[in-house]
């Protein structure tokens, strides 16, 4: 049995983020021009309603409309239902400049929004380069913002962050068919996310990446590598998982009994490959 091709998308480079990127740097203006500009008064004209008006729009701050814009943004879920992937990811895009405008680069919002951005390079565009590039720029903040943080919700958040941006890495190597790398990555994500259950006490539903779509990662890169048995104890963990989670007649199996079926083969475990086939032809049969 011979593994399917993994298909390498060969853009390196995206129009979208160079051009809101280099948008945003160009329009960059100090906090306090900011705040003129947005809030200056046009000339002695002016009616005491209208100077009233504009006294209290300074007074909200010059923040607040890439707060609101940031806010209004989170619209993203429902582009993704929608099967929108592209206007998704360039909302993903619009949150990055906004949060970089709202608390700068270095901060771990920004970082944060970074993580996200590489996440959906890679699961809504299917580019892997431009998935490393950004969670490699989003990486060294978040751990520093890990390490020196005393909050346990901003280690939350940081700690999602981080599983997230770790998995998109390792997939990512992955899709360039560099097992070790991959591997490295995953395990990283694995260890962030036990910490983050061991925060949250067990549960930690909601997360972008789940459980089993790191458990099945790991048993790719495993297989990527040659390492059969490790590779079959993960995507068999990922069979309980999703057993467990959704019971036995889900059509979540069947990619993974083709999946183990492969792993057995390979393996020489003819009967054991023959047995996991017929469970995946079942399940598309009923």
């Amino acid at each position: 049995m011979r593994a399917s091709p993994i298909r390498i998308p060969t853009v390196s480079s995206d129009t979208d983020w160079d051009f809101c990127f280099h948008l945003s740097q160009q329009t960059k203006t100090p906090a306090h021009e900011r705040t003129d500009e947005l809030y200056s008064t046009s000339g002695s004209g002016e009616s005491e309603e209208d100077n009233a008006r504009a006294k209290k729009e300074k007074d909200i701050g010059p923040m607040s409309l890439p707060k609101e814009k940031l806010a209004q943004s989170k619209k993203i879920a429902q582009l993704i239902k929608g099967k929108m992937n592209i206007q998704a990811n360039k909302e993903l895009i619009r949150c990055v400049i906004l949060s970089r405008i709202i608390f700068g680069e270095e901060h771990w919002k920004c970082a944060q929004a970074l993580a996200s951005l590489a996440y959906g390079y890679l699961t809504l565009r299917g580019l892997p380069a431009q998935a490393k590039k950004h969670a490699e720029s989003a990486k060294n903040t978040l751990l520093t913002w890990k390490g020196n943080t005393a909050l346990d919700k901003e280690k939350e958040e940081i700690l999602e962050a981080l599983v997230m941006l770790y998995y998109t890495l390792g997939v990512a190597w992955l899709l360039q068919r560099h097992g070790r790398e991959a591997y490295f990555n995953l395990q990283q994500s694995e260890r962030n996310m036990k910490e983050l259950k061991e925060s949250y006490k067990g549960g930690v539903g909601g997360l972008q990446v789940s459980e089993k779509d790191l458990t099945v990662a790991l048993g790719r890169a495993s297989l990527a590598n040659g390492w059969l048995n490790l590779a079959l104890t993960y995507f068999e963990k990922a069979i309980g998982n999703v057993i467990a989670a959704k019971g036995d007649r889900t059509s979540d199996l069947v990619s993974l009994y083709e999946e183990i079926a492969q792993i057995e083969q390979l393996r020489r475990n003819h009967d054991q490959a023959i047995q996991y086939l017929q469970r995946m032809l079942l399940k598309y049969i009923f």
